[in-house]
């Protein structure tokens, strides 16, 4: 079974509202990691900026503004496409990126496929960790029996 989903896009890092540039990206989502999605921007160094944020905030910023603090998504249109605005902020500087609507929703739509919402939680596997975690060794024997030896002498003397 398919568990990532990766597509990868040219965004338009917006400079000002007559300027952008384009910006190749991949969007990945993971079965393992349920709740995130992932960005990476190839943005010309040596290694890209990633983004993580929760899934579900880009579900709905696909069809109305979401989000606050480091990252808000909002849907729009510019010069009659459809796009989806990312607003990212950090201490570094902040960013607003231009997606392409259809693009991503297609996207997302293989992802809700994989693991549907309300169902990540069983993806995490949490039970069978704590099951693991907390599963008897067979070190723990030695801790079952006295670990120490008796101060009295075996053969009766003191």
């Amino acid at each position: 079974m398919n568990t990532v989903v990766e597509r990868d896009l040219e965004l338009k890092l917006v400079l000002s509202p007559e300027r952008s540039i384009p910006v190749p990206a991949r969007l990945t989502y993971r079965a393992k990691d349920p709740y995130a999605v992932h960005i990476d921007f190839h943005i010309g160094s040596e290694f890209p900026v990633h983004w993580t944020f929760a899934r579900d905030l880009l579900v709905e910023g696909v069809f109305r503004p979401c989000g606050h603090g480091d990252v808000r998504i909002w849907p729009t249109k510019v010069e009659r496409r459809s796009v989806v605005f990312v607003a990212l902020s950090s201490p570094d500087g902040n960013a607003l990126l231009e997606m392409p609507s259809a693009a991503v929703a297609a996207w997302m739509e293989r992802t809700l496929r994989m693991v549907p919402p309300g169902t990540e939680t069983e993806r995490l596997g949490i039970d069978e960790a704590l099951a693991e975690l907390l599963a008897p060794l067979p070190a723990d024997d030695l801790w079952l029996s006295d670990p120490w030896p008796s101060d009295e002498s075996q053969d009766g003397d003191a």
